[in-house]
């Protein structure tokens, strides 16, 4: 995606244009989808299907599912406390850092909050400083992001379509990684490019489909029964997984 940029004008009317272009996601409270994902992660290409479950605030499950046998990878997550299950392997992760055990798997830097925002679409700021960049583009300014809104005039209303997220510190044009949103049924994107900057740790293209919405999801769908069998490995040892999982 090609954004647009320069010094721009100010512009007094990104607080209500944000509002706008995350109204939809804002009142996502749950979302169950199958996800098409293809790309690279750590240099080695793939292609499969996850299997997505999140609720508000923050409980993820996210399954790499496997044309046949059993699922490459379970990812569950409340809060910040999280479990990776590779059954193939008959091995476990169990209570690490949610951002830390999903980033082995997918090269992606997210915890359960951040999956739920990037796959919905959703950002908040907490600046609201605007530059209008154009009549159809407005960029939102934050501490570790930029948000690019666009106003589509079939739709005749702000979009997120983009969000370049850097480390806290870094350079303002050095985005660490960007999302790209693409697509758009009922306010909420079905094509969504994640990658970072150059595209070495990660590039994935998802394409979301049978999205259920605001759906009740119990307890149970963020939670993972572990075989007695199973070995604990640690997070250095996920990192190092052979392929099939992720090899650095």
């Amino acid at each position: 995606m090609k954004l647009p940029s320069g010094p721009g004008a100010p512009a007094p009317d990104a607080p209500a244009a944000l509002a706008e272009a995350t109204a939809a996601c804002g009142a996502v409270k749950t979302l169950s989808a199958d996800i098409a994902a293809s790309g690279s992660v750590g240099g080695q290409r793939l292609r499969g299907h996850l299997l997505t479950g999140l609720a508000a605030p923050a409980s993820a499950r996210l399954e790499a599912v496997a044309p046949a046998g059993p699922p490459l990878f379970i990812f569950v997550a409340s809060g910040d406390d999280a479990t990776l299950l590779l059954p193939r392997d008959d091995r476990v992760l169990e209570h690490g850092p949610a951002a830390a055990l999903l980033e082995a798997v997918t090269g992606v830097p997210l915890d359960a909050a951040g999956l739920r925002a990037a796959l919905t679409g959703c950002a908040s700021a907490t600046s609201t400083q605007g530059r209008k960049l154009g009549e159809d583009w407005i960029v939102v300014h934050d501490r570790s992001s930029d948000l690019y809104l666009h106003r589509d005039p079939k739709v005749a209303r702000w979009q997120l379509v983009a969000a370049l997220h850097r480390l806290p510190g870094a350079d303002a044009r050095e985005a660490e990684w960007r999302a790209e949103y693409r697509d758009f049924q009922d306010g909420l994107p079905r094509a969504i490019h994640l990658a970072n900057a150059g595209g070495t740790r990660f590039n994935l293209s998802l394409t979301l489909s049978q999205v259920a919405l605001n759906e009740p999801l119990g307890p149970e769908v963020f939670r993972v029964e572990i075989p007695p069998s199973a070995e604990r490995i640690t997070l250095d040892e996920l990192r190092h997984a052979r392929p099939g999982v992720r090899e650095n």
